[in-house]
């Protein structure tokens, strides 16, 4: 990081909220020469996630970092050592604005509240845009973005990056050539505990001179700063307004190779038996039955999926498919029950899959001579790379995303709605015998923060 003589960092962080750009010096607007076959690609967001996005966007050959914009500067230090050449914004609007010409593609890695206003601002520019998961906080909002990447004929990519990996890759073609039959119904779940309970903290907080906390804020309600920790820069996930609880941050990675495998269309119904969230955060240890009409893949009737989270248990009768008290001599042990995962219920046979890692098949006799198909891995990255620049198609474009993130935001409605069973009219979007859980689709966006299409 250059060095700026008799100048602090408090200072010069300072000086970049006001200047809106850095690097080499602030204010420099410098238009960028693009080489033909080349993506000019813009962050909003430096940490966290957007770190892991920015590292493996740009370990593409084929791309040019030209800005990045987070509403905390103290979280942009890493890029600006590692991308020097990268101009550096508070901002994302002032961002899209100064570099309207200097860009083609977008990654929106924020707190969910803020994708789907980013995703639109950046796609009506013209932008092809890679969108962290889930691809919006509401589903109205979910069902705009997908319609509007559509119609513009815009390259997208939802940030479900095991969705390319082999282990994944591997259970949607399994399902799929029939190996286990059709499919009855799948369990899924997370021992993650994205929830809290009980009202924000009181006192008086100072903000951080380099943190934007109305910026950060964006389309939320307005609302007092309580702490560094509170909201930013995790724990937004478990706070109703921001995050999703843990089935909006895992249900889209979880759910995908089901919802890919099985052809999935839009749930007819949806159910709570968990808990209920409280007027701050989402609860722990949900339960939440989805039924899906049938597809080729499944059995002709009806089909349950189930999600589980935090404590809450895979009934015996399922964890039995999965289990074997007398191993037949010289079988590899056991795989154990994962902290998150699936089990996939077949005519013939059953496909217990961990997050992340290969599956198994049971029972485990019956498959002694099953051959894994030869597959690869593929750069889920990369390939949104290449679509932009021409050159082959992305695997969760918004038109696969947005049906995957709907149904599981549909499970974020229910869980504000205990055991009552909620009727789902997908073309309508509209519960049909809850009028009340409409309300909870869409979200009025805060004064001066609404984007044109949402």
């Amino acid at each position: 990081m250059p060095y700026f003589p008799e100048i602090d960092r408090r200072s010069f962080l300072q000086t970049l909220a006001t200047a809106g750009v850095t690097l080499p010096f602030a204010g420099c607007q410098t238009p960028v020469a693009t080489p033909r076959g080349r993506l000019r690609y813009a962050s909003v967001g430096a940490g966290g996630m957007a770190a892991f996005d920015i590292d493996n966007i740009v370990s593409s050959p084929k791309v040019d970092l030209i800005a990045v914009a987070d509403v905390d500067l103290s979280r942009t230090q890493d890029v600006q050592e590692k991308h020097p050449q990268a101009r550096i914004y508070q901002d994302w609007r002032e961002m899209l604005e100064t570099e309207q010409d200097n860009i083609d593609a977008v990654s929106v890695s924020t707190p969910d509240h803020m994708h789907a206003a980013v995703a639109m601002e950046a796609m009506q520019r013209g932008k092809h845009v890679y969108c962290q998961k889930p691809l919006a906080h509401e589903l109205h909002d979910v069902r705009r973005l997908t319609e509007y990447g559509r119609r513009r004929g815009l390259v997208t990519q939802m940030g479900i990056q095991v969705h390319s990996e082999r282990v994944y890759l591997e259970a949607v073609e399994v399902v799929r050539s029939g190996v286990i039959g059709k499919v009855k119904a799948a369990h899924l779940w997370s021992d993650k505990k994205w929830g809290a309970a009980g009202a924000p903290p009181s006192g008086k907080f100072t903000v951080p001179d380099d943190f934007d906390w109305d910026g950060w804020l964006g389309v939320a309600a307005d609302r007092k700063f309580v702490g560094d920790t509170y909201y930013h820069p995790g724990n937004w996930r478990r706070r109703l307004d921001f995050g999703t609880g843990t089935f909006g941050d895992m249900g889209c990675h979880i759910f995908d190779p089901v919802f890919a495998a099985l052809g999935l269309t839009a749930p007819i119904a949806v159910r709570s038996e968990g808990p209920a969230p409280d007027d701050w955060n989402w609860a722990i240890n949900a339960r939440i039955r989805y039924t899906f009409p049938p597809t080729p893949y499944t059995v002709p009737e009806n089909i349950e999926f189930v999600w589980y989270d935090g404590d809450q248990k895979l009934p015996a009768e399922v964890l039995a498919l999965v289990t074997e008290e007398n191993p037949e001599p010289g079988m590899r042990p056991l795989p154990r029950i994962p902290e998150q995962g699936s089990i996939i219920i077949g005519t013939e046979g059953v496909l217990l899959l961990p997050h992340y890692r290969p599956l198994t098949l049971f029972p485990r006799a019956q498959f002694r001579d099953w051959t894994r198909p030869d597959l690869k891995s593929g750069h889920h990255w990369h390939e949104w790379v290449d679509a932009c620049l021409g050159e082959g198609e992305t695997s969760t474009p918004f038109d696969y995303a947005g049906p995957l993130t709907e149904a599981v935001l549909l499970g974020c409605v229910a869980v504000r709605f205990p055991d009552q069973t909620l009727e789902w009219d997908a073309p309508g979007m509209q519960f049909t015998n809850k009028p009340t859980a409409n309300t909870y689709l869409r979200s009025e966006p805060r004064e001066g923060w609404k984007v044109k299409g949402l």
